[in-house]
């Protein structure tokens, strides 16, 4: 699990949560789960840009080593009681809305 963040203008770091990334590779067919922030679609378009249809852990490691621009990622843990990887995701994006972004100032975009 990965929690996608972008530049926040107030703040001027990479810590504006636009999305959630869930992966699992454990399988033959790697499953992927993105939960977007809402109202956030064009903040979030450098991610968009970067997950394109594929997603891999090597991804996922190229970012980590380029972090530190607009763009940043952290990890989350998989939340207790998650079903599975929707699941899990859904729950993270739950957290995000009800107690991080709501605690971050305004953007000052408008």
């Amino acid at each position: 699990m990965w929690i996608l963040l972008v530049w926040h203008p107030a703040l001027g770091l990479p810590v504006d949560p636009v999305a959630v990334l869930g992966l699992d590779e454990s399988r033959q067919s790697a499953e992927r789960v993105v939960r977007w922030v809402p109202l956030v679609y064009e903040p979030a378009d450098p991610w968009r840009e970067r997950l394109g249809e594929t997603t891999t852990s090597q991804g996922i490691e190229r970012w980590i080593a380029q972090s530190g621009g607009a763009c940043s990622l952290e990890p989350a843990d998989v939340p207790e009681g998650a079903l599975d990887l929707t699941h899990a995701a859904d729950l993270v994006l739950d957290e995000l809305l009800a107690e991080v972004i709501p605690a971050l100032p305004s953007r000052g975009d408008g």
